[in-house]
């Protein structure tokens, strides 16, 4: 068995493109799939997460904290990371990104002191703490902030 060729079983997958309630003969007509009364068969059926009255699940569970619908996620990544480019490299996120240094750089990346730098690089992202900034210009760099 090879990975790059697994597929599913013969008749497995099923197109839901069919067009229902068009009589008995298209196989779903009638009540169209959606069987006999009840509330679900009727238009109008109840929101998603109604249970009929009783008290819903996310009404009954309890609400705790406060989420800052304005904070910011930015990642940190030590100095010491930024070894692994070449003497005189222009740094931005993309180029974190396309190296793997940062996988998903959310709201911006900030570079942190942690760590030797050896090179002299121009550095543009987000955020600098000042031990950092003050390693990259101690070498000749740049510490440029986006």
């Amino acid at each position: 068995m090879d990975l790059s060729t697994l597929q599913p079983a013969e008749g497995s997958r099923q197109s839901d493109n069919f067009r229902r309630g068009r009589g008995h003969g298209s196989g779903n007509g009638k009540t169209a799939g959606k069987g006999h009364k009840g509330q679900k068969a009727r238009s109008g059926a109840p929101r998603p997460g109604f249970e009929g009255g009783q008290m819903p699940l996310y009404r009954r569970i309890p609400k705790r904290g406060f989420t800052c619908r304005n904070s910011k996620h930015i990642v940190a990544i030590n100095l010491s990371a930024l070894e692994r480019f070449e003497d005189g490299t222009e740094v931005s996120v993309e180029k974190l990104v396309e190296s793997g240094v940062v996988n998903n750089p959310r709201d911006g990346v900030k570079i942190l002191g942690n760590g030797e730098l050896t090179k002299k690089l121009t550095v543009k992202v987000n955020a600098f703490s000042a031990s950092a900034k003050e390693k990259i210009e101690a070498l000749g760099g740049k510490a440029e902030v986006v």
